[in-house]
């Protein structure tokens, strides 16, 4: 199955990436709604010069959650231009190479930074809309509980 980037459009770059699974007591996941382009989706962003992907990681969430985390786990890679690509308002279009990271909370509270419209907890089998397309896959292998990461 082919996800259409949101706004359509064949990648002209790529970017390194990290996002983070995070779930509270109850259960529920923590999601982000991008100001860049309305979509909810787990948490994350591109990676700094200087920085490995678990680093990148706690410093996104930190930086649009207001969370401190420790990376658990890794869950997947993701690289495959037809789950990865995303079209922004702007007429970006980026493919991304993701790790995703299950992470624990340590700290902080959430907060909104400019990146981000609405952080919120959801249960997993009840996402609110839009949702970002690119993911689903992410967000299922989360849920799947699998020990061994996943590649696509």
């Amino acid at each position: 199955m082919r996800l259409e980037p949101p706004y359509g459009g064949t990648a002209t770059s790529l970017r390194v990436s990290a996002t983070a699974f995070i779930r509270d007591k109850l259960g529920r996941v923590l999601l982000q709604q991008r100001s860049d382009n309305g979509f909810w989706n787990l948490p994350g962003g591109g990676l700094e010069l200087g920085e490995s992907v678990a680093q990148a990681c706690v410093r996104e969430v930190r930086e649009e959650t207001g969370l401190e985390v420790e990376v658990v786990r890794l869950i997947g890679m993701y690289s495959a231009p037809e789950i990865t690509t995303m079209g922004y308002l702007d007429g970006r279009v980026i493919q991304y190479i993701t790790s995703l990271f299950e992470c624990r909370v340590t700290g902080g509270k959430l907060e909104l930074d400019a990146e981000s419209l609405a952080l919120e907890w959801f249960d997993p089998l009840e996402l609110p809309t839009p949702f970002s397309p690119n993911h689903v896959p992410r967000l299922q292998d989360a849920l799947a509980g699998q020990t061994a990461a996943f590649w696509r």
